[in-house]
């Protein structure tokens, strides 16, 4: 069994995707970490290194290579926007949030390389990064990651505590693969 969770910037992919792993035991990655890994090494931003990945394919071959070898382990959760194309035989998740809702958890992310100043940067930003994403993997992999028909379950995060999305996401598991727990000896 495999998981992917895909969606929009700030949708709380990575987030929702470590508590799921956690809640069922599999091995989570995150092919954001990679990519801002991948960033940090090369000393630029995540912005930046798009930027440089509209240019150079490489950067996005070795982090999509990365996505496809750990979609081939067993029990794994993995969250990234095209986890379901590099990952065809999972379970796919795909987490939709509205804009202004995104901005403002973009505004309190902690993550020192994606710092903004004000929520017309963190919008412009935003609109910018997928714009790009979006245009670059349509013409690699003729994949739109934003397509919800790729996906087995579909979730608006826009209103919903990380909880109540993970709990959506077992409950969907557990109607399709997951076995409920034996109960505890009386």
């Amino acid at each position: 069994m495999k998981i992917t969770i895909s969606g929009v910037a700030s949708s709380g992919k990575s987030t929702v995707a470590e508590m799921v792993s956690q809640k069922i035991g599999y091995k989570h990655y995150s092919a954001g970490d990679m990519q801002r890994e991948v960033a940090k090494e090369m000393g630029l931003s995540i912005t930046e290194l798009n930027v440089l990945e509209q240019k150079d394919d490489s950067i996005d071959k070795k982090i999509d290579a990365k996505q496809a070898e750990y979609g081939r382990k067993d029990k794994t959760v993995i969250d990234g926007w095209l986890s379901a194309h590099f990952v065809p035989k999972a379970f796919h998740i795909f987490l939709d949030c509205s804009e202004t809702e995104r901005v403002r958890r973009r505004l309190g992310h902690k993550r020192q390389e994606e710092f903004f100043k004000d929520a017309e940067t963190a919008r412009d930003d935003l609109r910018k990064r997928e714009k790009a994403n979006k245009e670059r993997w349509l013409r690699y992999y003729h994949f739109d990651y934003t397509e919800k028909k790729n996906y087995d379950l579909v979730i608006d995060t826009t209103k919903l505590t990380v909880e109540e999305v993970v709990e959506s996401i077992l409950k969907a598991l557990k109607g399709n693969f997951l076995k409920e727990p034996k109960k505890p000896s009386q």
